[in-house]
């Protein structure tokens, strides 16, 4: 029997029995946990409210093994409130479907159980304290997002070199099977011609070049999110359930 301790953002909850939670966390440490929270779901408890999606927690584990995850679900016995992001981003609709976009995401990206993502947990962090801040328009912040997620789990995309020769660009071409811009020689089948400024906004947001981001005009910000979505559905091999309600 161990005990163990770490912080982590809360993905999402599923009722178990009639007071309890199965709650999925994203944490420092240990990647994406799977964790049981007994009696969560009274109305008197007070630890219920700080396992809440969004919630950036300190938590404490107890497992029945030497090993946090294994055979059975640990038990999350204790938990303070680091950040609650949820605050700022469920009261406004776009925020919350593009944090809600982020968590699934997040979830996808973190298959096996157990392995620390540090990466992609630093980048959930830093996410939702700008959502929830409202710093830049959602959908933007949700597309950079999505962007360093897929470059940090070794898809990044190709917004100026050819992602097949390795052309100087700019290259006009766009292809979601090639892995970003394309020189005309190395066009494929299914390739899109997209406008250089969709192009320039998604290296902006890869990038974290926000004064270019945020200047940009509402019609290249749809392409460049329509590129995103479709480039991101390529990588997870089904698309996101939360996405088509997010806010263009």
């Amino acid at each position: 029997m161990s005990l163990f301790r770490d912080d982590g953002i809360v993905l999402r909850t599923q009722k178990l029995g009639e007071a309890d939670r199965i709650i999925t966390l994203l944490t420092r440490g240990h990647g994406r946990v799977r964790a049981v929270a007994r009696g969560v779901r009274r109305t008197k408890s007070k630890f219920g409210a700080r396992l809440e999606p969004f919630s950036h927690v300190d938590v404490q584990f107890f497992s029945r093994g030497s090993e946090l995850v294994g055979r059975g679900l640990p038990l999350c016995t204790q938990g303070e409130i680091i950040a609650p992001y949820g605050g700022g981003i469920v009261t406004d609709y776009a925020r919350y479907t593009a944090g809600t976009a982020m968590l699934e995401t997040a979830e996808r990206f973190t298959d096996h159980e157990g392995e620390p993502a540090v990466q992609q947990y630093l980048l959930l962090v830093g996410a939702l304290r700008t959502l929830a801040r409202a710093e830049h328009a959602p959908h933007l912040i949700l597309d950079a997002f999505l962007l360093r997620s897929l470059a940090v789990n070794g898809y990044a995309p190709s917004f100026t070199d050819c992602a097949r020769c390795g052309l100087d660009g700019p290259n006009r071409f766009f292809s979601v099977a090639a892995g970003g811009v394309v020189c005309g020689d190395c066009r494929v089948p299914g390739s899109v011609v997209p406008s250089a400024e969709a192009v320039g906004l998604l290296s902006a947001l890869l990038t974290g070049d926000w004064e270019t981001a945020d200047s940009c005009e509402a019609r290249h910000v749809r392409e460049g999110s329509g590129l995103v979505s479709a480039y991101l559905h390529w990588h997870l091999e089904r698309g996101l359930r939360s996405l088509r309600y997010v806010e263009k």
